[in-house]
Parts: C-alpha cells; sequence; structure tokens
C-alpha cells in the first residue's frame, strides 16, 4: 500500500511579490520577492543602504511601494498608512523612536486606547495595564507615571517595544531592537519573541548584530544594493559566510589584538558626580588608547559622557586636561611618543565644564548616541554638518569659503567611504551608517585631544562597523585619548584597550585588555544595581580564576 502524500505546507502569512521603490531617478528597492511563515523569526540584514528599511516600510505601511505588491493571509495588502497595517495586526518597532516625550511612559504604551470614563482619564486603569505590558519585556523598575522624556535612550527603546508587544499582533517588525540593549535587556526580548512565535506570531527582525541573529532567527533574506541576494537557513551557517554575502567581503576579527601602546595622560578625573546618576567617577584617559564604558541600561554611562562634554554640570568632582607647553588651540592632537618627551601644563576645571562650546574650545569632541536628534542637522547638507565644528577654519574675513568647504568635504566623503550623491545631499536622506561618518567627519575638520564617543556604531552594519573602527585606530594612533560607550561587549572587548563598568552611576572596576572576560564584564555590570558591592568590592568579586582582577577603578 503506497504511504500517503506529504500534507502541504502551510501557506505563507505575508508575500512580498516583486515589490520595488524609486525615489526620483534612484532606486533603493528593486524586485524583492520574499515569504515570511506564522511563527517563525525572518533576519532581514545587509549594509546600510541596502533596502532593508524601505522593505519594513513598506510592509508596515509607512511608505508605498512603486511596484509590485503584498498578500496577507491569501488576500491583497496595501496599507496605505501605519494605522492601517496596526488594524491588520501588522506592527513595527522603528530605529528611529516613536515615543511622544511630553507624555509619561504609560500614555506613551496606551496611545490611542486610553482608559476613560464620561471623557475623564482613569489613571489607576492606564497605570495597572501600562505595569502590565512593561512587565513583559522586564522593565517593572520603571513607574509608568514617568515622563519619557525623562528616560535614557536605551530604556526609551525598551519602552518603545513594549508598547508594540499587542495580543492583536500577525507581524512584528523589528529594525535594530537591541542596537541600545544591553545583554539583560536583550534577554528579556529574546523570551518575548519566543512567546510570540510559539502562538504565530511572524517576526521580521532586522539588525547587523550577526550573533544575534544565529540565535534567534530560522531563516535569513539578505539584502545588497536594493535587492534581496539570498534566503537561506540560519541554521549552520557561519558568521564569515554571513558576512561575504551583506558585504561581498571578508571583515577581520579584531577581538585578540595586541594593547595599543599608553601615551601620557590627557584627561584627569576625579569624583566627578551628579545627583544619583554619576556618583563619584574617577578616571584617566591616556593618549593613543581606547577606554571603553560598559554597563547596563540606567547605569549611568550616558549621564557620564554628558558632564565630560559639558552637556551636563556637575555638582562635585573636578577634571584636569594636560596640553604640551607648544600646542595652540586649533592644533591637531600629536602622536604619543612625541607626547611623551613634550612637557605638559595641567589646566584644572572644577565641576567640569560650563557648555559644550567650552569643551570643544579645549580640545573635547563627542560623538553622541542619538544621532538624529542631537548630533545632525538632517535637513542641511553634509558640507555644513561636517564643517559646522570649526567654522573659522573655512572662513576668510567673516566669509564662508564655498569651494574650501567643499574641498575639504570631498575628502571626508573619500576617507571615511561615505556613501552620498555629493557633499550637497542633506544628511537625513542618507542610511543610518552613512549619518554617522559624517558626525565622525566632524571631528576630522576641527581635530580635538579628547573624542567622546557614545554609542558609535549603533545602527551600523559591519561594512561601516569596520570603516570606523578603522578611523577610530587611526584617531588613536595619532595620539588622540577615546573614550568609548557602547552596549555591545564584543565591540568594546575588539576595540578598548581598557574597559571601566559602570552600575547605579558609579565606576565600579576598570579591566586591562587582557584581564576580562564578558562573564566578568556581566558580573561587574550586575554588582551595584543589585546591590551585592560596593565600588570598591567590586573589583574583587569581579575577578576569578578565569580572569585575572582588573585594575583599580581610578587607575
Amino acid at each position: 500500500m503506497p504511504a500517503p502524500a506529504p500534507a502541504n505546507p502551510p501557506a505563507p502569512l505575508l508575500t512580498i511579490d516583486a515589490v520595488g521603490k524609486d525615489y526620483s531617478a534612484t532606486t533603493v528597492l528593486d524586485g524583492v520577492t520574499l515569504a515570511l511563515n506564522a511563527g517563525e523569526v525572518l533576519a532581514l540584514t545587509g549594509e546600510n543602504g541596502a533596502g532593508k528599511s524601505t522593505l519594513s516600510k513598506i510592509v508596515c505601511g509607512l511608505t508605498p511601494a512603486t511596484r509590485g505588491g503584498m498578500r496577507l493571509a491569501g488576500q491583497t495588502f496595501a496599507p496605505a498608512s501605519r494605522r492601517e497595517a496596526e488594524q491588520h495586526g501588522v506592527r513595527m518597532v522603528m530605529q528611529e523612536l516613536g515615543l511622544v516625550p511630553t507624555l509619561t511612559v504609560a500614555e506613551n504604551l496606551l496611545l490611542g486606547r486610553l482608559p476613560n470614563r464620561a471623557g475623564w482619564l482613569r489613571r489607576d486603569v492606564l497605570h495597572a495595564a501600562a505595569r502590565t505590558q512593561l512587565a513583559k519585556i522586564g522593565l517593572e523598575s520603571i513607574d509608568p507615571a514617568t515622563p519619557v522624556s525623562q528616560l535614557g535612550i536605551g530604556q526609551q527603546q525598551m519602552v518603545e517595544i513594549a508598547r508594540n508587544l499587542q495580543d492583536d499582533t500577525r507581524i512584528l517588525v523589528l529594525d535594530e531592537p537591541t542596537a541600545m540593549l544591553t545583554p539583560r535587556e536583550t534577554t528579556y526580548l529574546f523570551d518575548q519573541i519566543a512567546r510570540l512565535t510559539a502562538r504565530g506570531v511572524a517576526i521580521v527582525y532586522v539588525s547587523h548584530r550577526l550573533e544575534e541573529l544565529r540565535r534567534i532567527a530560522d531563516r535569513v533574506a539578505v539584502l545588497r544594493d536594493g535587492r534581496l541576494v539570498d534566503v537561506l537557513p540560519m541554521a549552520g551557517l557561519s558568521e564569515d559566510d554571513l558576512v561575504r554575502r551583506m558585504v561581498g567581503r571578508s571583515v577581520s576579527d579584531l577581538e585578540h589584538r595586541p594593547r595599543r601602546p599608553a601615551g601620557p595622560v590627557v584627561m584627569d578625573v576625579q569624583g566627578i558626580g551628579r545627583g544619583a546618576a554619576v556618583q563619584d567617577v574617577s578616571l584617566s584617559l591616556r593618549a593613543g588608547e581606547v577606554f571603553g564604558v560598559a554597563g547596563l541600561v540606567g547605569s549611568g554611562r550616558t549621564e557620564l559622557v554628558r558632564l565630560l562634554f559639558g552637556a551636563d554640570r556637575a555638582d562635585r568632582g573636578s577634571l584636569t586636561l594636560h596640553a604640551p607647553n607648544s600646542e595652540s588651540k586649533q592644533a591637531p592632537a600629536l602622536d604619543g611618543q612625541a607626547q611623551a618627551a613634550t612637557q605638559t601644563i595641567a589646566k584644572k576645571v572644577p565641576r567640569g565644564f560650563a557648555s559644550p562650546l567650552a569643551a570643544i574650545r579645549a580640545g573635547i569632541g563627542l560623538v553622541t548616541e542619538d544621532r538624529k536628534s542631537q548630533g545632525l542637522l538632517l535637513a542641511q547638507p553634509i558640507r555644513v554638518n561636517a564643517t559646522l565644528s570649526d567654522l573659522s577654519a573655512v572662513s576668510r574675513g567673516g566669509w564662508l569659503q564655498r569651494a574650501l568647504e567643499h574641498r575639504l568635504v570631498q575628502g571626508f566623503v573619500r576617507t571615511l567611504s561615505i556613501r552620498c550623491k555629493s557633499g550637497e545631499q542633506p544628511v537625513g536622506q542618507l542610511s543610518g551608517g552613512n549619518q554617522q561618518k559624517v558626525v565622525f567627519a566632524r571631528w576630522l575638520h576641527r581635530p580635538v585631544r579628547v573624542l567622546l564617543l557614545d554609542e558609535p556604531t549603533r545602527g551600523v552594519d559591519v561594512g561601516a562597523r569596520a570603516e570606523i573602527y578603522a578611523e577610530l585606530d587611526r584617531m588613536a594612533g595619532e595620539g588622540r585619548a577615546l573614550l568609548m560607550v557602547s552596549s555591545d561587549l564584543r565591540e568594546l572587548m575588539a576595540m578598548a584597550d581598557r574597559i571601566g563598568v559602570m552600575s547605579a552611576g558609579r565606576l565600579v572596576a576598570v579591566f586591562e585588555r587582557g584581564q576580562w572576560s564578558e562573564q566578568s564584564l556581566l558580573a561587574a555590570a550586575f554588582s551595584d544595581m543589585a546591590g551585592r558591592a560596593t565600588p570598591s568590592s567590586a573589583a574583587t568579586s569581579s575577578s576569578s580564576p578565569a580572569s585575572p582582577a582588573p585594575s583599580s577603578a581610578t587607575a
């Protein structure tokens, strides 16, 4: 008796058929055909500008396709707006947050369905529902009555994710959801993804963090230059293979690099603090090295950077700048060997700089964590954004020299491999990775002795990330002191010479290259958050036979 024929596989939940998107004379998406099944995680990856966000926005009704079509559960699907897509159960957590900063966490979570009676908001019901929603993503510690503007960007990212975890969701698109999250928050998110897929929700997961894709994705779709290159099972696919499909070349692993030679101290920070957010942090930044800063969301990493740059004013402590006697305000940083042989002068700044302008004049630069709202003028061209840090260098007699500006910016475009039509293209039209390179160009235009980097590769693909790493290497080689905050421990372990760990506003440990492990860094990060350690004991408790003890937190 013949064996029964195998059952037909279930029809895809979403079918994308030859979808394309054009802007003016530029094609950003070209003939993408793809199927998404219920209950699966489909990873969508590729370099910045490959078309990932454009395809996601078409699916979620944020932008219309120029050609092609889609079917959802067998029915024609062409949402004209995000609201219409959400009515069909298709939701998106965007890389650019959509929260209303003047509203509370609870009001943002239930916006559009606020509980009321006779037109009066029922705050007790609102806050109870918000707490339930926050608990899904491990945010029980956040007060629902807190204005969103008072949260750090990592916490805002978690609130944005929680807002989209609705019971009627059929497809959830996550665009770089962990770019600002630490391992603990990422674990909460992955647990929730597992629950969603178990009840048949399809997940489209857009990310450049390849180790995450290998953990949670069933299949991976690779885009390159707006075209679909491959759709492959994730199982058995190596990271190197995936990178080659994304960028067409291998990208080297820097984790086992030697320590850079450390030059003299450029900035010495003593007991700086602001309320409970940053509590009496002491550290030294040396010429020619990268000092990494790790920690959980809310640990005080960004707040520390803002104090050092004068964006917030410290209420205690001081910082001291050390500079060669012969250095002028605009002189580029010297290399480490030259600095070592040069007598330095020290300038102490009680409570830190009074403003970012004062910090810039003293030779301090900042690559902010939120480039779109804090780092760039999106409507202005690359030329304006790149030269904004030092207009006097492109002026003569008080008049801007456009030809000089143009030549300088063309050089930055070549040096940083910025993908653009010209230096006159508005920055808002660039992909995230290329926008970040424009921010770097600003500090090439105005050389600084200390560069503070807060999540410098957020939302940046592996190819652009390698180019940014090369630029950081070049800056360190010139003798600049770099302080780099990152939620990605692998990134810090690859790039940093020392890693300081923040916990509950304190710098609890500093590890030298070769002394750390991922486990020891995480143990230090959790120490004060869990109330188990003091700053002095954290350094001791984070060591183990497998990882040598870190250096002093004031090293």
